[in-house]
């Protein structure tokens, strides 16, 4: 299944029916009356986010969707049926943005969550509605309200506890398939990752979800190699795992690239709680790896791990950090949830 993470597409919600114009017609009932009934009201355009969908590939292929029309009224005071509604499925994490691919709409980030995105035209009314003592035979009816349309976006974000984030060839993927059952491709050449995966980490008795994106050089912002659009799928990530390649011949200026370029897209990636990695330890000596983190740890001052993902060296050590910031991470959104609950109350 191909990997699609954003897709403009064309909604439209149903028009409602018309009311109908119709008079009793019976043998043997003197003053028949008016009994035009009601039309019926117009589909409605809904998402849903569902279990089991890990890409937007289906509306690659369809990008236009039309809600059905409301029936119209008819005689004997029958109203017309209801349009069906038309539900998009989606992939849990997925935004919806306005045709300016900046106002957002709705954020679905729970199975189930549902949102009305275009609600569908009232039917009108039939002459039955209008009759009174001084109109006892009218001979109008409304037609019904037209649906709405517009285009939007669909972005999915993938939704994951911690993400790896590096240049190319930092092995990535690499560790994604040592400590999760994920099968990424791996190769000796720079941007082998070309869309995101995820895996499922197990660690101590519990479990997080990993995610991998395409590696990141100097001006990714600006769109240089694959640029920076799959950084949106470490937005909502608790921890960044900042892999660095240890045999790179200036490990700050490594550091560095990737840092400048979580700023320059913004969001808030750059604040993120971050793991830094020396990966790749096994193709240096001892030695010359301690002294290659003693180099960044003086300039980052922080804690610099040294990893190797191929010889499974320190991985659990990583994992464990990374399962303690993450709920750490849990535990303070949830006092910040039940703040917002407390100020918002009001008796």
């Amino acid at each position: 299944m191909k990997f699609l993470d954003q897709v403009k597409i064309f909604i439209k919600s149903g028009n409602g029916g018309a009311g109908a114009v119709s008079f009793r017609r019976e043998a043997y009932v003197e003053f028949g009356g008016p009994d035009g009934g009601n039309g019926g009201k117009g589909g409605d355009i809904i998402v849903e986010a569902v279990e089991g969908l890990n890409t937007l590939i289906d509306y690659r292929y369809q990008q236009h969707f039309k809600a059905q029309t409301g029936m119209h009224g008819m005689g004997k005071n029958r109203s017309g049926a209801a349009g069906k509604d038309i539900i998009l499925k989606v992939p849990v994490g997925t935004q919806i943005f306005e045709d300016d691919n900046k106002t957002i709409i709705a954020d679905l980030t729970k199975i189930g969550q549902r949102e009305i995105l275009l609600r569908g035209g009232n039917g009108g009314f039939g002459n039955a509605h209008f009759k009174s003592s001084t109109n006892q035979a009218p001979r109008h009816a409304n037609p019904g309200l037209e649906g709405e349309e517009k285009w939007i976006w669909l972005r999915l974000k993938l939704i994951a506890d911690a993400g790896l984030i590096g240049l190319p060839n930092a092995g990535k993927s690499t560790f994604l398939s040592v400590v999760s059952a994920a099968k990424p491709k791996i190769a000796d050449y720079p941007f082998t990752t070309l869309h995101p995966n995820l895996g499922v980490v197990s660690i101590g008795g519990e479990d997080f979800v990993l995610a991998d994106i395409p590696g990141l050089i100097k001006g990714a912002h600006k769109g240089a190699g694959i640029g920076d659009r799959f950084l949106g799928h470490v937005e909502r990530c608790s921890v960044l795992l900042h892999l660095i390649d240890i045999m790179n011949e200036n490990i700050i200026d490594s550091y560095n690239i990737i840092r400048k370029e979580l700023a320059a897209y913004g969001n808030g990636l750059e604040k993120k709680s971050e793991i830094i990695i020396l990966n790749k330890i096994d193709a240096l000596g001892e030695g010359e790896a301690r002294k290659k983190q003693k180099i960044l740890q003086d300039y980052t001052k922080k804690e610099i791990f040294l990893a190797s993902g191929v010889g499974h060296k320190n991985i659990d050590k990583i994992l464990q950090k990374t399962n303690e910031k993450i709920k750490s991470h849990r535990k303070k959104e949830q006092i910040n949830k039940q703040t917002e609950e407390i100020v918002k109350w009001t008796p």
